[in-house]
């Protein structure tokens, strides 16, 4: 099930416009939902299109169970803040092709942890009714204060009016931290308990560690992948 909340082909200003009305469609709680598969999303850009990876694993184990990928056109441009329009459609199409479809989501990128409150993780949890987290790499907006070296080390990652609006956390040594933030139906609190369960031994959690694999054309382990010679 995925609902249409608007079309691709948008300007920017009306892409930003589209971001304040549907940050107020996002239910920030955890509604305690049986979890028993967790997808992970990776986008990449090549030339004129987009590239969109989603993986299946098993929870709690993680186990792998199918990846899909899809190319879609660009048909927005590189906007920072605005990257849920440039990638959201390659998403989309991989999820079509899904047939384990995922009680919860992980996006390499942003949830609320944006300037106006919707990175693509927020806006495509929208779209596909499903739990969603975002899990980024580099921080785009929020305060925090210095996190501290150990495993497990983190700080509140704060807005403008001190609202704690996710989590930034230590999860490998000597590595950067991530930048967790709820996307859609989920709160901090569950968004950071359920990447801490997927952290293995490396800085990224399973689910986006094996999607951006898998988007560069890595086969996920014991899936046969579904992964066009684009690039």
């Amino acid at each position: 099930m995925v609902t249409k909340f608007h079309n691709w082909n948008l300007t920017p200003q009306e892409a930003m416009r589209i971001q304040t009305e549907m940050r107020e469609r996002l239910v920030l709680r955890w509604g305690d939902r049986p979890v028993h598969t967790i997808g992970g999303v990776d986008v990449s850009i090549k030339d004129e299109f987009t590239r969109a990876a989603i993986v299946v694993l098993r929870y709690p184990d993680l186990a792998p169970l199918e990846a899909s990928v899809e190319d879609a056109p660009l048909v927005f441009p590189y906007i920072p803040g605005l990257l849920s329009f440039r990638e959201g459609p390659a998403v989309l199409a991989a999820w079509h092709k899904l047939q384990n479809k995922p009680d919860l989501l992980m996006f390499d990128g942003q949830g609320i942890a944006h300037p106006r409150g919707i990175g693509i993780a927020s806006h495509m949890g929208l779209w596909l009714e499903r739990p969603t987290i975002g899990v980024a790499k580099s921080r785009l907006y929020g305060l925090h204060a210095e996190v501290g070296p150990k495993l497990g080390d983190r700080a509140d990652l704060l807005d403008k009016n001190t609202n704690v609006i996710g989590a930034v956390i230590r999860t490998r040594e000597k590595t950067n931290p991530l930048y967790i933030s709820p996307g859609h139906l989920m709160d901090v609190k569950h968004a950071v308990e359920y990447v801490m369960a997927c952290i293995t031994r490396y800085r990224l959690p399973e689910p986006t560690r094996w999607a951006h694999k898998v988007a560069g054309g890595e086969n996920l382990p014991g899936s046969m992948g579904d992964q066009p010679a684009l690039f």
